[in-house]
């Protein structure tokens, strides 16, 4: 048995992880901040758990889902929720970091402190905070050479989108979270990568949308596969990278953009 944590988990891609971590066996926390429209609701993480109960066959007590509503800004809400992971399974293999925001549709130097300020908190540093909380799990646990740490970042951390730089900024601290990561983790059997869509069916593309007033459509027009991306195309590409056979992605990052970046 494998035990996986998702941030972000409510919807999107993170949502999606957490349908192909249960298809590959895993047990699974789910985390979410469930902060509300706009962003997901606790109904919304619910929602996802209920989809697995009594998978086990137990009724309920021994879930392949477990809703955790813990912001990633809050390092001691990841910390106790490792603790309550290692408390009913004993083991955690796999992290996967998804939780993020989208802010922006103004140049740099109109663009409030306000937004670069979440998006740091949120997108940048809470990857960095999930890590802090879920390696030393990983490092302790039965076999630290299957674990996996996973962030995702985005086709925004290795091109400039216009009326984004905010964003760009903190998908690039993203990927060079990671890359600092894996070089910590080297020799310990523990292996980290990230994983970077391009335009995805997702409500923050919506909301990207929004920003530029425009149809979700119309940015995909120089992604090279010519459509947008389904949540669980990437999510795919994430379990890869949590299984054992994912050590061999550690230290670098995964272009799942459908040709974004060429």
């Amino acid at each position: 048995m494998r035990v996986a944590l998702v941030t972000g988990a409510a919807r999107g891609i993170g949502a999606a992880t957490v349908a192909a971590l249960v298809a590959d066996g895993c047990h699974v926390v789910a985390l979410d901040s469930c902060e509300g429209p706009p962003l997901a609701t606790r109904a919304d993480l619910d929602s996802v758990a209920a989809t697995y109960d009594g998978h086990d066959g137990h009724d309920g007590h021994d879930p392949r889902v477990v809703p955790v509503v813990a912001d990633v800004r809050d390092r001691a809400a990841l910390v106790a929720a490792v603790g309550e992971t290692l408390e009913r399974w004993g083991r955690l293999d796999a992290v996967v970091a998804a939780a993020a925001v989208i802010r922006g549709g103004a140049p740099l130097w109109e663009t409030p402190e306000a937004d670069l300020d979440e998006l740091w908190e949120v997108t940048a540093k809470g990857v960095w905070n999930t890590a802090a909380a879920t390696l030393p799990a990983m490092l302790a646990g039965p076999d630290p050479s299957g674990c996996r740490f996973v962030a995702v970042a985005s086709a925004a951390g290795h091109a400039g989108l216009f009326h984004l730089a905010a964003y760009n900024a903190t998908k690039h601290a993203v990927v060079g979270i990671v890359r600092g990561l894996a070089a910590d983790l080297r020799g310990t059997g523990v292996t980290a990568c990230s994983v970077s869509p391009g335009s995805t069916d997702t409500a923050m593309l919506d909301a990207t949308a929004d920003l530029y007033g425009a149809h979700r459509d119309d940015l995909v027009a120089h992604q090279a596969l010519g459509r947008v991306l389904a949540p669980a195309e990437i999510a795919a590409t994430v379990a890869f990278a949590c299984s054992p056979a994912g050590a061999v992605l550690h230290g670098t990052d995964v272009h799942a953009d459908g040709g974004f970046t060429g």
